[in-house]
């Protein structure tokens, strides 16, 4: 081989290995479906569901607690009040509901990564609520600001993960009742991807709104969604003054709301599959409807967080076919009702990003492409049944969110996607590796994991024989050395911090 054909080889391969080593800061769009929905319940059993969830409604009813104006609310709306508890005439919740939108678009402050939700589109947004955090350096351990930030940091680094979310751990170094300053202050300067608001106080909902506004303008808030929050209800079937009370300040404002129920079958709903879909068409047709009482037209997501639990010990189980019925159940009740649908994730109970882990979460994450969701919370970094966001975890799992990606594409039947060329060239007794076609689709053709071994074994051993969860750590901590911060106007930024830094001070710390 002559030098100059040496040296164009080797050049070829330098531009390779830099374009496959150089930092890219990519985000996916949000998955849009071109395959069906998996639907477990025919018609008859939807109908069942249905007339079940309404009688519930109408001779049981549903508690609001500490919550007089939603009573009274209630009451003008033609329900029947007696003390706390709504009860709500049959047709009334379906009749009040019908001005939710079934599509609405969550605005980025980068237009390009701003999302819409429902439909067929799936927005993957991570793990949200731990107190506890994970990782191999310092095991288990209570989050701190500056945990939460590096996830926030993780995610916007993630490809595959369309949302920043909210509370991605508890960080328990900084007062109760400032900490939620600080979390969407983090979001807002440490990403440029839709973000959630918070929800632990109808004020510090309202705190969320006013920096919304100085991030976004006051005027384009009242006008779009630029934020969603996750309301849960109390099951079994009753609405606190808390969750509901920061309903109301966010949809007052025109800002999205996912109404989901908290369930462990078992526990806080019957054990089995159809009783638990009847609770949670009760408790959803309720919880939307009066979040369209409290301003109609404002965009919010029929919620299912829906487990079992072990019956032995007490603690709640993922990944079980029964969790997995549940989930495609609600999908079809929340097309039913032509609402956007949030459920599933990367759940485990598992202490540790194991074989349990990995099992668990793909029988979660697929059981949420499969049913339709529209919103997937706790799309990755979840452990130990939601105690502990995993560093580790959350790298396996953003990684293979790609999966959910390319098969929710379905099946291209296009000229290229039938490759009749292909097999025309290669003929009886070739191979296709150095084919027109291959050679025109190689770099897209297949999706590659970004954190899996593929190595052949003497190479995996020359490496250290590294698992899973060690390639992980290794790539967050490139991830984290990688990271670029988006660029933001210095006079929101210097804005922001003021409102955040006044808000504080004009309060004592609270640590409960």
């Amino acid at each position: 081989m002559s030098e100059a054909r040496r040296r164009g080889r080797g050049g070829g391969g330098a531009a390779r290995r830099a374009e496959r080593t150089a930092v890219s800061i990519e985000t996916a769009k949000y998955i849009e479906r071109n395959i069906p929905n998996y639907e477990v319940l025919s018609e008859e059993a939807l109908d069942i569901i249905e007339a079940n969830a309404e009688q519930v409604l109408e001779e049981i009813g549903v508690n609001f607690v500490d919550n007089p104006k939603a009573l009274e609310r209630w009451r003008a709306a033609g329900a029947n009040i007696d003390g706390e508890r709504v009860r709500i005439p049959k047709g009334l919740a379906r009749a009040l509901i019908k001005t939710a939108p079934s599509e609405f678009t969550q605005h980025a402050r980068n237009p390009e990564r701003s999302v819409v939700i429902g439909g067929k589109n799936m927005v993957m947004a991570p793990v949200y609520g731990p107190p506890f955090v994970r990782d191999m350096d310092g095991g288990r351990r209570y989050a701190t600001m500056d945990d939460f930030t590096k996830f926030v940091k993780l995610g916007y680094m993630s490809k595959w993960l369309h949302h920043s979310g909210g509370t991605v751990c508890e960080p328990t170094d900084v007062a109760v009742n400032k900490r939620h300053l600080d979390m969407l202050l983090a979001h807002m300067i440490y990403s440029d991807k839709p973000f959630m608001g918070s929800v632990t106080e109808p004020s510090r909902a309202q705190d969320s709104v006013e920096m919304c506004e100085i991030l976004f303008g006051k005027d384009f808030v009242q006008e779009n969604t630029v934020m969603t929050s996750l309301i849960n209800i109390n099951s079994p079937m009753t609405f606190d003054d808390v969750m509901m009370g920061a309903m109301e300040v966010y949809a007052q404002n025109n800002q999205a709301c996912i109404v989901s129920p908290f369930i462990v079958g078992g526990a806080m709903a019957p054990v089995t599959v159809a009783g638990t879909l009847t609770q949670v068409m009760a408790e959803v047709l309720a919880g939307i409807a009066y979040n369209q009482l409290c301003r109609a037209g404002a965009p919010v997501i029929m919620g299912a967080f829906v487990t079992s639990i072990d019956m032995n010990s007490g603690a709640p189980t993922f990944g079980t076919p029964e969790a997995a019925q549940i989930t495609y159940g609600s999908g079809q009740i929340a097309r039913r009702l032509g609402l956007p649908y949030r459920s599933a994730g990367a759940f485990t109970g598992s202490k540790l990003p194991d074989a349990q882990a990995a099992y668990e979460t793909a029988n979660s994450l697929n059981m949420g492409l499969l049913s339709g969701v529209n919103f997937m919370l706790h799309a990755c970094g979840w452990l130990e049944g939601g105690l502990v966001s995993s560093f580790e975890k959350f790298v396996m799992d953003a990684d293979q969110l790609g999966v959910l990606h390319h098969m929710a594409k379905g099946v291209y039947m296009d000229e290229n996607g039938q490759a009749m060329d292909a097999i025309q060239e290669v003929g009886p007794g070739g191979h296709y590796l150095g084919c027109a076609h291959t050679q025109a689709n190689f770099k897209t053709a297949f999706w590659r994991s970004n954190v899996l071994d593929y190595k052949p074994f003497e190479t995996w051993a020359e490496d250290g024989e590294r698992d899973t969860m060690t390639l992980a750590n290794i790539k967050m901590k490139k991830m984290l050395d990688d990271y670029q911060q988006p660029a933001l106007d210095p006079a929101i930024a210097e804005a922001l911090a003021q409102y955040v830094a006044a808000k504080k001070a004009s309060l004592p710390d609270a640590f409960s």
